[in-house]
């Protein structure tokens, strides 16, 4: 009886080795993934304040054709920016947009500056029936000067959804397929989120709605960081709890 008990249990080592064994990986496993939290929570701070610092700045010249090369998101994405020119209606682009007003689209209208370089702006969000009013009425092309926040280009689609140029179907602001597929030529490889003028609250259905840009971003990284290193813990108390019957086991079966 002793000896098929003896033999059930199996080698005492053997075991504790594999507790060890399993129980370092997943603590490993955990403190790496709350380490990598502690990186993503401080970029996310430093996100944070750049994007809130650069929101509030007086506007300055979007970027000219000498500048673009060096444009980037990382130290120019949400800078407060203007521009004058010339919007060409007739080439504008919907892409698809969800927000709190509703399904329908962003307004992407190139502007044609002083210069003669060409900028894409979102005006805003409109509703599926803003097309009618649209096409009813023309927009004029007087001068205009336009101010936002400069968002950079959007190449790619979204999940499962891929924008495709033959049919002119736009899940995101790609802005050298819109330029492309509009003839436009070389176009900034950035473009102006237009911002709301005072006092305005216009209709979605009758015209855009600007100044939807969400500047606010989720920092949940703390609670995930603890969540790892709260299960690194656990595991090492559970691991030492197994160890320490196994332990208690196996002293008692040699008696």
């Amino acid at each position: 009886m002793n000896a098929s008990s003896d033999s059930c249990a199996g080698p005492r080592p053997v075991r504790l080795a594999v507790i060890a064994l399993i129980s370092l990986l997943l603590f490993a496993t955990f403190c790496s993934l709350g380490v990598w939290q502690v990186h993503r929570r401080a970029w996310k701070l430093d996100l944070i304040a750049k994007v809130d610092s650069r929101v509030h700045r007086p506007a300055i010249e979007a970027p000219l054709r000498p500048q673009w090369p060096a444009v980037n998101a990382a130290d120019d994405e949400y800078l407060h920016v203007q521009a004058s020119g010339t919007f060409l209606y007739d080439k504008q682009t919907l892409v698809q947009a969800v927000t709190d007003l509703g399904s329908g689209f962003w307004v992407l209208t190139p502007l044609r500056r002083d210069d003669g370089e060409l900028v894409m702006v979102n005006r805003g969000f409109v509703l599926p029936e803003w097309r009618k009013e649209a096409s009813a009425a023309p927009a004029s092309s007087t001068r205009v000067t336009v101010a936002g926040l400069l968002r950079m280009d959007e190449p790619k689609g979204v999940f499962l959804r891929h924008n495709d140029a033959a049919i002119d179907l736009w899940y995101t602001r790609d802005l050298q397929g819109i330029a492309a597929k509009r003839g436009l030529g070389p176009v900034a490889p950035y473009f102006i989120d237009m911002q709301a003028g005072p006092g305005a609250q216009p209709d979605p259905r009758t015209a855009p709605v600007p100044g939807l840009t969400q500047v606010h971003f989720p920092n949940n990284h703390m609670s995930y960081l603890v969540t790892w290193f709260a299960l690194a813990a656990m595991t090492l108390a559970g691991a030492g709890l197994l160890w320490r019957d196994e332990w208690r086991r196996g002293s008692r079966l040699k008696k």
